[in-house]
């Protein structure tokens, strides 16, 4: 049985835990208010640039039926049927934060046995992602580029860059797509694990989407705007997915701590009740040895 003076270094041990945890679930709830905060900001021109590519694409896809369509917008919609599959790979810098990273882990395995076939190309983001795909690197899988360090303060500049880098190799290596998986900001205590696809850009050519542009006049041409929109629109889809994934991120993590912390004030509760009990024991000990030792003496 532990002594009494190991149960209390115990009850200090984990007040100690318990305090770490609660501040460490302030700050979470503190940043993830600022993340929510962002993707508000970044909302409105998110949906107004998709909503100038679909008119743009509209115009595209009549021009293309009628042969008028150049080869470099048309290249962001078409790409081969066989070929090397890229994965944009969006995790935490940290853990605790629950199961927010082994969910993207699962999710990234069943993908690599989907794609295995033809060689895959990697873009891990966050130093849990990086460390993930350095240890499944390995024949037929190849890293295109390493973002590490950029939670909790996800700015364009890193979706620029990562943009930029996504789009060099699937027009350079002849990609089929891209695709990406993160964790989606849903609400404080939930988040959803999505897989999109990057490129080709094809939910724009969808039927739903193929109706008559609106008689806009634009300078310049509708082909030159397009062809300058797309690697914008989808850098802007990476920022959209960086903020998401960050806000997801530090809200698993206040949830991961406010159950740990209410998990370490059971324990203490726990270890305060067994310190009493062996207090009481002690205690109880001393006096019947004093009684006993009384009656001795009168004995």
């Amino acid at each position: 049985m532990a002594s009494l003076r190991d149960i209390r270094r115990k009850i200090q041990s984990v007040k100690s835990t318990e305090q770490i945890t609660r501040a460490m679930k302030m700050v979470a709830a503190a940043r993830m208010r600022r993340s929510q905060s962002s993707i508000l900001a970044a909302r409105p021109f998110a949906i107004k640039m998709e909503e100038l590519a679909r008119d743009l694409v509209a115009a595209h896809l009549e021009r293309e039926a009628d042969g008028l369509c150049p080869v470099g917008v048309r290249d962001y919609f078409g790409a081969p049927a066989q070929g090397a599959a890229g994965l944009v790979l969006i995790m935490a810098d940290k853990g605790l934060c629950g199961a927010f990273n082994t969910t993207i882990m699962r999710e990234a395995l069943d993908w690599f046995a989907t794609h295995r076939q033809g060689g895959i190309f990697l873009a891990p983001v966050g130093r849990k992602a990086r460390d993930f795909a350095r240890r499944v690197q390995g024949p037929g899988i190849e890293i295109v580029m390493e973002l590490a360090g950029v939670f909790p303060h996800a700015g364009y500049q890193h979706a620029e860059v990562l943009g930029k880098a996504v789009i060099e190799a699937y027009f350079a290596k002849g990609l089929s797509r891209w695709d990406v998986i993160y964790n989606e900001f849903k609400s404080a205590a939930q988040q959803r694990l999505v897989r999109a696809t990057l490129l080709p850009v094809a939910q724009f050519a969808a039927p739903s989407f193929s109706q008559k542009a609106v008689d806009f006049g634009y300078e310049p041409d509708q082909d030159q705007l397009l062809q300058a929109l797309l690697p914008r629109y989808i850098k802007a889809q990476i920022y959209r997915m960086l903020l998401e994934s960050q806000a997801a991120e530090l809200s698993a993590r206040m949830n991961a701590m406010d159950a740990a912390s209410k998990n370490a004030s059971e324990l203490r509760e726990t270890l305060n009740v067994q310190a009493n009990r062996q207090r009481q024991a002690v205690i109880t000990k001393e006096i019947a040895e004093l009684v006993g030792g009384a009656e001795a003496l009168a004995a």
